[in-house]
Formats: C-alpha cells, sequence, structure tokens
C-alpha cells in the first residue's frame, strides 16, 4: 500500500525556518515525481514544489513564484524521502502542508493536483507576526 508520511511542521515567526520531510513507501519512490502543495483556510490547493529524478540520477527541481529563492526542495532515494527546506517565512506561508507523489506528472501539470496519484495527510505550518 503506497503511504505518503509528513512531518516537521508546527509554528514558528516570521523570518524563522522550517524543514518538512515527507516518507515515502509501498511504491516505487525513484519512477515518482513529488510535489509539495499547500492548502490555506478559504483558498484552493497550490503547488508549492516538485522534484523529479531521471534515469541517471539528476534531480529537476521547480517552485511557484511566490516561494523561490527561499523554499528548497530536496530527495534522497536512499532513504524515499523528499524535504522541503523553507527559509525566511512569512505570514502569508501559513497553510496545511501536502506531499505528493505522481508516476506521469506532466512538464505543465507539476502544480496540478490532479496529476498526483498519492497523497499525505497534511502538516499544519503557522507563521506568527
Amino acid at each position: 500500500e503506497a503511504q505518503l508520511v509528513e512531518s516537521g511542521g508546527g509554528l514558528v515567526q516570521t523570518g524563522e525556518s522550517l524543514t518538512l520531510s515527507c516518507a515515502a513507501s509501498g511504491f516505487a519512490f525513484d519512477d515518482y515525481s513529488i510535489g509539495w502543495f499547500r492548502q490555506a483556510p478559504g483558498k484552493e490547493r497550490e503547488g508549492v514544489a516538485s522534484i523529479s529524478t531521471n534515469g541517471a540520477g539528476t534531480d529537476y527541481t521547480s517552485y511557484t513564484d511566490s516561494v523561490k529563492g527561499r523554499f528548497t526542495i530536496s530527495s534522497d532515494s536512499a532513504k524515499n524521502t523528499v524535504d522541503l527546506q523553507m527559509n525566511n517565512l512569512k505570514p502569508e506561508d501559513t497553510a496545511v502542508y501536502y506531499c505528493a507523489a505522481g508516476r506521469t506528472v506532466s512538464r505543465g501539470g507539476k502544480y496540478f493536483p490532479m496529476e498526483y496519484e498519492y497523497w499525505g495527510q497534511g502538516i499544519q505550518v503557522t507563521v506568527s507576526d
């Protein structure tokens, strides 16, 4: 059974950092793209960052504009984990964060939830001002 479990969320102040981790099991991790999404109250779920690895082991990462330069996504295929390092956090980053895995995520679909098959349960990140 495929499973994704997020950890590392919490309450921080503006300007501080957090690292979220997504532990994957039950599917061929190296064959999947992993995305981080977030959903704030009353808002739609939005894609934040994604990572995929080609056959040669090269990682391809992308970020939505609002987090570029502040967030870094990384993958450890030995541990089947994907981390999201979040620096200089802002109150508008407050949301429930989800990791997701997709086998056939298109280049233009990295931030579309429908392209991902497996989802974690989500974890709260709250940034106070």
